[in-house]
């Protein structure tokens, strides 16, 4: 249901609960800036569609539609029917006008992918149906949709090929190491793209809190009861400030072969993008429109990109940021606190005369 009480043409069975609609709302609006500017620049090549389009003979795209149209259940009025209540809505909400054909697969992991070049197809698992209720669902629904609206099924199915690839020429010397190079910096991307879907999911929700227990429910399960939001989001504060050096590097070995943010990163994240002035612009209707997208400058995009980077290493906690922070600021005895960092960066140095003999060891 709109909010002005109308329900649009094709999505008939939407939610009564009266929720914001955002006619011709451009992706621009929820993408992170390091998605954004990524996308901004791919959509400026001319040929680039005609290219991917080229690959798909390559790509597994068809065998991936008949395997799931084959081997799980379509969403459908007559299947899933509350599902595809909530894939409508979503589509109404952020104006995806072709609704992408959904399929629940038989798997007890929580899972959710939207994959496809031509067209997307949204995939999610039974243990994630379970798993969450009505409101935190929708939420996901809507992180699908903001990647098929986004148009980043595409470069997750590219994704899925080359790792797929990189195991087939394992035993090429250089050529398992290009791909996976490749590999590497889209999953840097897709990192950031879920970000985005994430304000998407929001959007489509607009339950903050329900989106917070969704992430929290698919890291610790449904134990709704044994959990609390508050201190789920006190454990990315914790990880984004612990440790010292080592703890940094860890993290960073932690998250390369992932496509996916931590749980208690994604929470963090989206708190703080729903109390952001751009969330509450988007809220009360200010947004950029698709109408706009052919002017977006490149330039500008990527300026915001190494803007939200380098805001993210200024307001960082983690050791290894707050070093490369005091690199940029010219601080002393950097050397000293390198050295001292892999024993416990956090400490001070100790002030000359502490230790014994009068000097610093």
């Amino acid at each position: 249901m709109s909010d002005d009480g109308h329900q649009h043409t094709g999505h008939e069975r939407v939610p009564s609960r009266q929720r914001r609609r955002f006619p011709e709302i451009s992706t621009r609006a929820y993408e992170h800036p390091a998605d954004r500017s990524a996308l901004v620049a791919l959509r400026k090549l001319s040929g680039f569609d005609t290219v991917f389009k080229a690959l798909s003979g390559l790509l597994p795209e068809r065998s991936l539609r008949l395997l799931f149209l084959s081997d799980s259940v379509r969403v459908s009025e007559r299947q899933f029917s509350h599902l595809h209540d909530m894939l409508l809505d979503a589509c109404y909400i952020l104006d995806l006008n072709k609704v992408p054909p959904m399929y629940v697969t038989q798997d007890p992991q929580p899972n959710a992918m939207c994959i496809g070049l031509d067209e997307p197809i949204i995939v999610v698992s039974t243990g994630l149906v379970e798993l969450l209720d009505e409101e935190e669902m929708r939420a996901v629904v809507g992180h699908e949709v903001g990647h098929a609206l986004s148009g980043h099924s595409v470069y997750r199915t590219i994704l899925l090929f080359l790792t797929s690839l990189a195991l087939k020429v394992a035993w090429i010397p250089l050529g398992n190491l290009a791909i996976m190079a490749i590999v590497t910096a889209l999953r840097e991307w897709f990192r950031k793209s879920e970000l985005s879907a994430d304000r998407a999911g929001l959007l489509v929700g607009q339950d903050v809190r329900a989106s917070m227990r969704g992430l929290m429910k698919i890291a610790g399960g449904n134990h709704l009861h044994e959990m609390n939001v508050d201190a789920f989001l006190e454990q990315a504060e914790e990880y984004d400030s612990g440790g010292d050096l080592r703890d940094s590097v860890l993290k960073i070995l932690n998250v390369l072969p992932r496509s996916h943010p931590f749980t208690t990163v994604r929470a963090a994240e989206l708190k703080k993008w729903a109390e952001s002035r751009d969330y509450q612009r988007i809220m009360d209707g200010h947004y950029p429109r698709r109408g706009e997208d052919g002017d977006a400058s490149v330039s500008d995009s990527f300026r915001e990109s190494a803007a939200s980077y380098a805001s993210d290493v200024k307001t960082s906690k983690d050791p290894l940021m707050k070093l490369v922070t005091d690199l940029a600021g010219g601080a002393g005895d950097l050397g000293g606190r390198v050295r001292r960092g892999f024993d416990g960066f956090r400490s001070p140095p100790p002030a000359k005369g502490d230790a014994p003999g009068g000097g610093e060891e």
